[in-house]
Formats: structure tokens, C-alpha cells, sequence
């Protein structure tokens, strides 16, 4: 009689995942409007105290803020269609992008201190990964698999602490995936109000119930504004 064989499971490794973000007292985190708020002088020195270097940003923030607004663009633009990953270097910090389909054009930043490492699904091109020439993680079929990105980059690249920085999207997609331990929000002294303007999170679905959270630490500053520390319910903290 042939003996079953049992399937090992393997557990899942995550960072421990910091959602950090500027708002005004209404929520939104335009970049141009928090940057005419006050409290904005405070908004870099909260985020350091965060001890989290290693940071992710959207692809619509990425853009705008790390790529220069400069794309990719390949005449074979054939998806790999398989998980992978790629270090060209370790680190004690990357900066991280979320680029579903590899689409944003990178410098080559073999010797940078803080290199980027693009997070991308297997519709990512052969000749984005080869002619980009820094560190990625392919995983999820036609989106980004988040969890299994997560734990490619806590076991692979060994980081143990990052920061989300932007943008709503992208944050509403970790909360969603019940991956973000903590969330800290720098609110300025100023409302916005502007019609379709981004929140702080954004993109779940309308089924889903408000995630519950426990307040950490409050703390006012002189120029108005308020820096608060939420841990998310649920999670190992």
C-alpha cells in the first residue's frame, strides 16, 4: 500500500509594513496641495523616525517623483508569462516601484547605496528586465501578486521594515491584502476639498468593511500640524 505523502506547508514571510503618507485634515494627498500646508517642514522628519529606508511608491508617483516622467518602450513587448526575480545587487535599502507591466525607464544604478528594485507581474517584457539592468520581482499572472511579492523580498532580498509612500491606489491595495501593519498620517493644518482629488486609500472594493484599527501615538507640532500612529488589527506587530 503506497503511503501518502504529506504536503509541507511553507509559511509566508512579510516586512513589517508601515503605510506613510501626508494629508490634509480632509484625507487627500495631492502632492502639490500638501506642500502649501503646514506641517510640511515635518513631513520628512516623522517619515525618518519611521526607521523604514527601504519605501514603495506607486507607478503614477514613481513617474513624477523618481523616473523624471521618462517610459519604456520595446518593440517585443512579449510577457514572460512566469514568476521570477532578478538581484543585481543587495542592499540595505532599495527603493521599491509597483509597475504591473514595466512601463517607467530607469537609469543603471548598479553602485547606487539605495538602488531601485521594480515590483511587476509576469506580463512584464524579457526586454524590460534585460535592458532595465537593475533588481525585480515578477509574481502574480496579470496583476501583482502582493503577498508573494512581499515574501520574495523579506526571504530573497532580506528586507525587514519598509514604508509605503504613495500613492491611494497603491496603499488601498496592501490594505486590502491585509499586509500593512501600521498606518501613520502626517495631516497639515489645511483642508483641500477640490473635487476627484486622490485620497490616502483608495480602490477597494465596495463590499469590503472598514478595517479597524488601534491608535499607537499622537503627536502635535508647532506649525499645525498633527502626526498619528494607528497598528492595524489582526496583524503581528
Amino acid at each position: 500500500m503506497a503511503k501518502k505523502q504529506e504536503s509541507k506547508v511553507i509559511k509566508m514571510m512579510k516586512p513589517y509594513i508601515i503605510c506613510y503618507m501626508m494629508t490634509s485634515v480632509d484625507g487627500r494627498i495631492d502632492c502639490d496641495m500638501t506642500a502649501q500646508l503646514s506641517g510640511v517642514n515635518d513631513c520628512y522628519t516623522a517619515l525618518n523616525e519611521l526607521d523604514a529606508t527601504t519605501r514603495i511608491s506607486g507607478r503614477i508617483t514613481a513617474q513624477d517623483e523618481l523616473a523624471g516622467g521618462r517610459l519604456f518602450k520595446a518593440q517585443n513587448q512579449t510577457p514572460i508569462n512566469h514568476a521570477g526575480f532578478s538581484k543585481k545587487q543587495l542592499a540595505d535599502s532599495y527603493n521599491i516601484v509597483m509597475d504591473t507591466r514595466g512601463t517607467l525607464l530607469w537609469e543603471n544604478d548598479i553602485n547606487n547605496l539605495k538602488p531601485h528594485l521594480i515590483i511587476t507581474s509576469e506580463q512584464v517584457s524579457q526586454a524590460y528586465l534585460d535592458t532595465q539592468n537593475i533588481s525585480w520581482i515578477a509574481v502574480g499572472t496579470n496583476h501583482i501578486d502582493l503577498t508573494k511579492a512581499m515574501d520574495v523580498l523579506a526571504r530573497e532580498f532580506k528586507v525587514q521594515r519598509l514604508a509605503i509612500v504613495g500613492g491611494g491606489r497603491i496603499d488601498g491595495a496592501f490594505l486590502d491584502a491585509d499586509l500593512i501593519d501600521e498606518i501613520s498620517i502626517l495631516i497639515g493644518a489645511g483642508a483641500d476639498g477640490r473635487a476627484q482629488q486622490p485620497t490616502l486609500f483608495d480602490g477597494r472594493p465596495v463590499t469590503r468593511k472598514p478595517v479597524p484599527l488601534s491608535l499607537k501615538n499622537v503627536q502635535s507640532f508647532e506649525d499645525g500640524g498633527v502626526w498619528l500612529r494607528y497598528l492595524v488589527k489582526n496583524q503581528n506587530v
